[in-house]
């Protein structure tokens, strides 16, 4: 039986990364909701079909974009009857820090963030992870996908290839090619403010947790570090913690209650109870 929302408690919104879909949250849904909490897991305008028929339509996936996406997200948190935990995963965690930006949320999570527009920090095994899109221009308009070694290296380093493979065929959709280059690639070299621009100085935002993964290759926390280290001149609450032995599949692989929890406990002791804003 699934647990009604206890009163008080306050919903949470959780939001899926690249190459995945809100299936990817399955476990966390079940476990929060059994604490008494609402959830809701939006997804991009268009992927709301399953994982199987999101393969045969890789379309709908090319022609994906951030801004109506960020506008489609930003409607579902505005559309609750108080402001809710956001949590993201990998560039989930870049909507997160989009829509905390726009004065949304009670206090936000992400998890394996990819980087918004003015991080700089680009290790080798996250160029090696994203080189099968990066490899060729074509791909900016493309739908890519990992094979499974390569979602092995990528996303599941710390598992069997075996336990990797099988999460692979459950969960694996491909990526907008353009998202990876337009704001993995050219965003930082680009003039101007790009669709991923944040505001780091805000002071008048929810407070803002950074997870990273130890042992994460995609996004390595040399990554989320200098991510969180932008936020440095504002005044609101910006936290940084890393599971050393963690992978960029935290979310799924074992031991994913140690994260789910201490995400929730963080992000429930800082939730503000001000109203949300709504900036543009």
């Amino acid at each position: 039986m699934t647990s009604q929302p206890t009163t008080g408690a306050p919903p949470i919104v959780l939001i899926h990364g690249l190459w995945m879909t809100a299936r990817s949250w399955d476990r966390w849904v079940e476990h929060y909701r059994a604490k008494g909490h609402e959830v809701i897991v939006p997804t991009y305008p268009g992927f709301e079909i399953e994982v199987e028929a999101l393969r045969e339509k890789p379309e709908v996936i090319a022609e994906a974009s951030v801004p109506a996406t960020l506008d489609h997200l930003s409607e579902v948190v505005e559309g609750l009857d108080r402001p809710p935990i956001i949590m993201g995963h990998s560039f989930g965690g870049t909507f997160t820090q989009l829509l905390v930006n726009r004065g949304l949320g009670a206090a936000a999570v992400t998890i394996d963030s990819a980087p918004p527009e003015g991080v700089r920090v680009n290790p080798p095994s996250q160029i090696r992870s994203l080189f099968p899109v990066l490899r060729n221009p074509a791909n900016r308009h493309r739908a890519v996908g990992f094979t499974k070694e390569q979602f092995h290296y990528a996303f599941a380093n710390t598992v069997s290839r075996e336990d990797s493979d099988a999460a692979y065929d459950r969960l694996h959709i491909p990526a907008p090619g353009n998202w990876v280059w337009a704001y993995g690639l050219i965003a930082n070299w680009k003039p101007g403010h790009q669709e991923t621009w944040v505001d780091y100085d805000l002071d008048d935002r929810a407070p803002l947790l950074f997870i990273a993964g130890g042992k994460d290759h995609l996004m390595p926390p040399s990554v989320i570090r200098s991510n969180a280290k932008k936020y440095r001149n504002s005044e609101a609450t910006t936290d940084y913690y890393e599971f050393p032995e963690r992978s960029h599949f935290t979310g799924v692989e074992p031991g994913w209650e140690q994260v789910a929890d201490y995400a929730l406990e963080w992000a429930t002791t800082h939730a503000q109870t001000h109203r949300q804003g709504g900036r543009t």
